[in-house]
């Protein structure tokens, strides 16, 4: 659960290639995880809603959260 783990290219775990391959899963400059804060928010039936870059202020996570709870 804890040990390092692959988020880009072949050897990339599933749930990372999974997760950018959703239609909102999707980065803006690219599909690869530029940074390891790259941030998916994930609605109640596992679907992702939004991916939040590094640079995202963690306040815009907040403001979005209320509509998925």
């Amino acid at each position: 659960m804890f040990s390092k783990i692959d988020v880009n290219g072949d050897d990339a775990h599933p749930l990372w290639k999974w997760l950018k391959e959703q239609p909102k899963g999707r980065g803006t400059l690219g599909n690869a995880i530029k940074w390891n804060f790259t941030k998916f928010l994930i609605n109640r039936e596992g679907q992702v809603v939004k991916r939040y870059s590094p640079m995202e202020d963690p306040i815009v996570i907040e403001k979005d959260l209320p509509a998925y709870l």
